[in-house]
């Protein structure tokens, strides 16, 4: 092994890598990050190692791009309790986004897709180091039409809406000139992407999951008005007309899917159009309710338990069928922090551990057009980076016990480590140095 001065440096050094692309892993690696990016990666004997740089040693350990949740919602409390929501004032809801935005870090969750809800300024202040987080594409807004999904509206006459900040344009849209002006309003107020509900889902309280919302016209609106911005839109879609409706109209990820059939799965495929799974998200609503009797209305708990064996049978019917997956858990209905619980679900729904973990580093970044900066571990990209000690691809469980979390970096910044840190100057009495 040879060395060269360099300052600034960090080397991962003796894991297993598994570097995201789906190659073989390495054992016995070397990473190289500099200035946030990696300058080097593969086994240790072929890569150079800076002396002066800092060494971090993590044998027996395996060394995994940062993940990528493509759903969440950080500015939501967990389990979204109505009484808490009715005590809570919007300024104390949108603080929530600290804990929850750190949380979310440390579980090795490095980039993630918020899906409605949290203003831009969440993603300017993690951007800016007021407090940390992942790396942030936000929707900002979810679209719905008048009793639909995203429509606050209760039946004591409260609106309850999601994201009700000055900064996140409302929620409520009907008909295509309404939809183009709202979706113009939410670029304005800096979304990467625009997500529109075309269907009905389990936390409203006036619509089923299994109804289509939306016409195709106006969903179209909605995707034009993006394009032209350069952006795409995700459907929170769950029924089966309401995927064809979102499909034919030209959406780039499928949300949830819990009613897919053949025609719909082999559009997706045809159109290169992503599904996230969310998996988990039902299975969090049933263990919020148990868990908080009297949280949520009973007509919402009775649609998430209707709902989880329909879904687990869409997913692997997607899965085996080859659509594109890209992980996605929904968090803020459940817990934050717990995201990688997702990988475990995907692999019992039929996917291989490396699968479901491609669907969450390379996948995922591709969905987001994040693919040339993160998602797998290549020289020039960004060091975004998880070690855990165990080995995923025996127990892909392993990811999701935060006491086997040793290391999360995002861009080459330490977010969580238990390893210890040695300079390379001081290691040259050792063997093979």
């Amino acid at each position: 092994m040879t060395t060269s001065s360099s300052s600034e440096q960090t080397v991962l050094l003796g894991a297993t890598l598994i570097d995201g692309t789906g190659r073989d892993p390495v054992s016995d690696a070397a990473l190289v990050i500099e200035g946030g990016r990696i300058r080097a990666v593969g086994p240790r004997a072929a890569v150079t190692i800076p002396q002066g740089a800092t060494v971090i040693e993590a044998p027996g350990m395996t060394l995994l791009p940062g993940l990528i949740d493509c759903h969440v919602h950080l500015a939501m409390r967990a389990g979204m309790g109505l009484p808490d929501r009715v005590m809570t004032p919007p300024s104390l809801s949108l603080l929530y986004a600290v804990p929850n935005s750190r949380a979310t870090l440390e579980a090795g969750i490095t980039t993630v897709r918020d899906a409605g809800g949290t203003p831009a300024g969440v993603k300017m202040a993690v951007e800016r180091g007021l407090f940390p987080g992942p790396r942030m594409l936000v929707a900002i807004t979810i679209l719905s039409q008048t009793g639909g999904h995203a429509d606050g509206f209760m039946p004591c006459g409260v609106d309850m809406r999601i994201g009700n900040f000055p900064d996140v344009p409302r929620s409520v849209v009907d008909g295509v000139d309404e939809m183009r002006k709202r979706t113009r309003e939410i670029l304005r107020a800096g979304a990467d992407w625009i997500k529109l509900c075309t269907s009905g889902g389990v936390l409203s309280t006036a619509d089923d999951p299994s109804s289509p919302q939306f016409t195709v016209e106006e969903i179209s609106a909605a995707v034009y008005e993006a394009s032209t911005h350069f952006k795409r839109c995700m459907a929170h879609a769950q029924s089966t007309q309401g995927v064809k409706n979102a499909l034919a109209a030209g959406i780039a990820s499928i949300e949830h899917g819990i009613w897919l059939d053949d025609e719909a799965i082999e559009t997706m495929k045809a159109k290169g159009v992503y599904l996230v799974p969310t998996l988990v998200a039902p299975r969090d609503v049933i263990a919020f309710a148990e868990a908080n009797p009297g949280a949520l209305p009973e007509v919402v708990v009775n649609k998430a338990r209707a709902v989880v064996a329909d879904h687990s049978a869409s997913i692997r019917k997607a899965i085996q069928a080859g659509v594109k997956i890209a992980m996605g858990t929904d968090s803020g209905v459940g817990p934050h922090g717990r995201n990688a619980r997702e990988l475990g679900l995907m692999v019992e729904h039929g996917m291989t551990p490396m699968q479901s973990i491609i669907a969450t580093t390379r996948s995922a970044a591709e969905l987001l057009h994040l693919d040339k900066a993160v998602g797998t571990l290549e020289v020039g990209k960004f060091a975004d980076v998880l070690i855990v000690d165990g080995d995923p691809l025996a127990n892909i469980r392993v990811v999701e016990d935060a006491d086997k979390i040793a290391l999360v970096m995002k861009a080459g910044q330490i977010a969580k480590s238990r390893l210890e840190a040695s300079q390379r100057a001081a290691l040259f009495s050792k063997a093979g140095d």
